[in-house]
């Protein structure tokens, strides 16, 4: 199969793909001394992927500048459109170092593919970026490559590298060397290593959460370190497929109800475009403490989960009912995966509506 990126699609390639094309394109100039305007590198499935170049510069006798511009395609990526700069030297050894420059983080956490202390540049694109300059060199010769983010420390600040202990930029990532819109796939992957980094810190009990306000009020209700606290977004059913798989042994589930009563009823993808049955829930256990069908009525059309809290409030019942929906949380995701559950559920300020406290 070939993709040929000359022609903008939904497909996009990775930062991996822009540095195994920029290292391409240098080590061709510094052989050749043909500055190409595109290059055709094979990624791990062997299939071709032609990119194309922005810039080559002569920098010293055996370095060279090149820059490849990060495309995504139709995928939601914030890397889109930024500089790839690999400088490429090369030398009379036979060796291929791979090295991060300007904008690519350092890994300063265990757990992770990449050894603590080492740049973030992951495996499949080191073996990219080998596997194609290996075409290049004589048997006597080799290459050290340095790759750069100018914007890459910026950048980092709006992924999830700070809290996994990658620290000064971006990681350069790719698995297949190919961005597919398919935004979900690539994001939910990305959070899978939150679990590594936590076990890797000897952390029994890990605390699931949906995003900021848990991590927040995790940190503040029940003392946890950063390193403990894992960011599920809305993809519960397939982290806690890979907590399980990995060993983990204790969860707790805290977080604001609007997302964690879905889990009661069997929803573990949260995001409200695939299921959003929060009122209907609410009522349904309501129910078991209210008696006036024209109170769970409002209950079924109010607005917002805030809403319906305020009508639980006055009815005196809201503790009882997400009380009930902590328990049947941790009833539904024990019957699915062998790990020991709690539950913890509050509002948007941090106070605790419900729990169920099952070790």
């Amino acid at each position: 199969m070939i993709y040929d990126f000359r022609k903008k699609g939904k497909l996009g390639y990775t930062t991996g793909s822009c540095a195994a094309a920029g290292a391409y394109a240098g080590l061709y100039f510094l052989k050749n001394n043909i500055k190409l305007d595109y290059v055709e590198i094979e990624n791990p499935n062997g299939e071709i992927l032609i990119i194309p170049i922005e810039k080559i510069e002569k920098i010293g006798e055996n370095v060279v500048k090149t820059t490849v511009i990060k495309y995504s395609g139709e995928d939601i990526d914030i890397t889109n459109g930024i500089e790839i700069i690999v400088d490429v030297e090369l030398i009379k050894e036979k060796k291929i170092k791979i090295i991060g420059g300007e904008g690519i983080g350092i890994v300063t956490k265990d757990g992770l593919q990449i050894k603590k202390g080492e740049y973030a540049i992951n495996p499949k694109p080191r073996e990219m970026i080998k596997k194609n300059l290996l075409r290049l060199l004589d048997e006597d010769e080799g290459v050290i490559v340095k790759i750069s983010a100018p914007k890459g420390k910026e950048l980092a600040e709006k992924t999830l590298n700070p809290k996994l202990g990658i620290i000064g930029g971006i990681s350069i990532l790719g698995t297949t060397g190919i961005v597919r819109p398919m935004s979900n796939e690539a994001y939910r992957e990305s959070l899978v290593p939150q679990i590594d980094v936590a076990l890797a810190n000897g952390y029994e009990t890990l605390i699931f959460t949906p995003g900021n306000i848990g991590t927040k009020f995790a940190k503040k209700l029940l003392n946890a370190e950063d390193d403990q606290i894992v960011e599920v977004s809305n993809f519960w059913g397939y982290m806690l497929d890979k907590a399980d798989e990995k060993g983990v042994k204790n969860i707790i589930v805290f977080g604001h109800a609007g997302k964690i009563i879905k889990l009661s009823a069997g929803i573990f993808d949260t995001h409200s475009k695939v299921a959003d049955a929060r009122n209907e829930i609410l009522t349904a256990y309501s129910s078991l403490f209210i008696n006036e069908k024209e109170v769970l009525k409002k209950i079924l059309y109010a607005n917002t989960t805030e809403e319906i809290m305020k009508i639980l409030r006055e009815k005196d019942v809201l503790y009882d009912v997400f009380n009930a929906i902590a328990e049947r949380v941790v009833e539904r995701l024990s019957s699915r995966w062998k790990i020991n559950f709690s539950c913890i559920i509050i509002d948007m300020k941090g106070n605790i509506l419900g729990k169920c406290n099952n070790f």
